[in-house]
């Protein structure tokens, strides 16, 4: 017997009745990024491997042991984006779009790869929606980007539930120096770190600083602190930040341990963080990288962006209960009709209904069936009005107009009316 086809470990459908919830998230994000004046940008999923060494860091766990990476019939290295900045560096380069200090500010969606071990929040393909802007150096750029998330929590309903972690990671030079003192004080006392932590002391032993393992947590409590070694201009940067938040009243936790898991930030680093999903508490994160299109071959540019977990982000709103009902509702009106000539006259009147009300979601029974059997469909359907075409409606040109969702009887409404009757009820609903 054959294995029964299966989608893969940690790669996971979107059902029809999930699709609602991902489309009104997807909606609303793209609404407000619209609103601050973001325009977006869609790249490939695939690209070539080099990309992901060069931009995230040879040393990296992304690159070290995450990354979907296979050879093409050409020979060539090909990686399936783990995340979507260096795909947008290497897009922005490519068609010159930072040429003489043009300002980008861009956004995109969609699927990124790494094969982690599948959890509850954690998933080998996954989503996010991301935004990068280009050539803005200063600290209200990165406070913009704070600002449109925090009135997104506020739309979704879900602030209460999410803290912001704020940190500085000063210039690369800033953080060379910390990072030898670091080295330097655990070195001496590496018989004490665990296993990944000792790993990490000789490749990237700043992602110590966020290591899970309480042990290796209480050494750190005496280890040098990062904050001590930034540049001024670091310090300048992040107190002008600090000083926006501020004036925009939106409340933030001093994390100097934050150095998030990629190379190529500097200065500002800021996470979005809950404690209602469990281990997987991050939803929103990001910070500059203002060394990496220089980096990957570009003139020197400021960059900065983040990135959000779309599967966290529903989960949260589930979580929460912050669905909003109207979003499972997929059809507003359903149209019985019995007899041939009513169901030839029934599709040209839902035709006429909908070049007359732009968004009108209504489904045309399809199948045949007996007016009791089309009715439990409608009921079915979800939809909050049945309208029912036989004969006599025929005849008389009305048809019968039923209430599915509350008080009310069926009446019969002329054709020529239906239109604005039918947009009055929906109004009302």
């Amino acid at each position: 017997m054959s294995k029964t086809l299966q989608a893969i470990r940690g790669m996971n459908d979107i059902l029809p009745d999930q699709s609602p919830l991902w489309r009104y998230f997807e909606g609303t994000v793209a609404s407000l990024l619209d609103g601050y004046g973001y325009r977006q940008i869609r790249m490939p999923i695939v690209e070539a491997t080099e990309l992901f060494k060069r931009s995230i860091g040879e040393v990296t766990d992304i690159v070290e042991k995450e990354m979907y990476t296979f050879d093409d019939r050409n020979g060539d290295s090909l990686t399936l984006r783990p995340e979507g900045t260096a795909s947008c560096v290497r897009a922005v380069l490519e068609h010159g779009l930072s040429n003489n200090g043009q300002v980008q500010k861009l956004w995109y969606i969609g699927p990124m790869f790494r094969h982690e071990r599948p959890q509850k929040g954690r998933y080998r393909q996954f989503h996010q929606i991301g935004v990068e802007v280009f050539n803005l150096a200063g600290p209200d750029i990165d406070a913009e980007l704070i600002l449109l998330t925090w009135r997104l929590w506020g739309v979704l309903g879900i602030r209460d539930a999410v803290t912001l972690e704020l940190n500085s990671l000063g210039t690369s030079e800033a953080r060379a120096t910390y990072r030898n003192a670091l080295v330097d004080y655990l070195a001496v006392r590496g018989e004490q770190l665990d296993e990944d932590s000792k790993r990490r002391l000789a490749t990237n032993p700043l992602r110590i600083l966020d290591s899970k393992v309480p042990e290796t947590q209480a050494l750190l409590v005496d280890a040098p602190k990062l904050a001590n070694y930034l540049d001024d201009e670091s310090q300048v940067h992040f107190d002008g930040l600090k000083a926006r938040l501020d004036a925009a009243g939106i409340p933030y936790v001093i994390n100097t341990k934050l150095v998030r898991g990629l190379d190529y930030y500097s200065k500002t680093v800021f996470e979005w963080v809950t404690d209602q999903l469990g281990a997987q508490g991050t939803v929103c994160a990001g910070g500059r990288y203002d060394g990496l299109v220089e980096q990957m071959g570009g003139k020197p540019t400021t960059g900065v962006g983040f990135a959000m977990g779309i599967e966290r982000l529903i989960l949260l709103l589930e979580t929460l209960q912050q669905v909003p009902e109207a979003i499972n509702r997929q059809v507003d009106v359903y149209l019985c009709a019995l007899g041939e000539a009513a169901e030839l006259e029934g599709l040209a009147l839902a035709e006429r209904l909908r070049d007359q009300l732009p968004g009108l979601r209504l489904q045309v029974n399809a199948g045949a069936g007996n007016f009791k059997t089309q009715l439990k469909k409608a009921d079915k359907s979800g939809a909050l009005y049945a309208l029912v075409m036989g004969e006599d409606e025929l005849v008389q040109q009305v048809i019968g107009f039923k209430p599915l969702r509350g008080q009310g009887e069926q009446d019969n409404i002329a054709w020529a009316g239906l239109s604005q009757h039918l947009a009055a009820c929906l109004k009302q609903a």
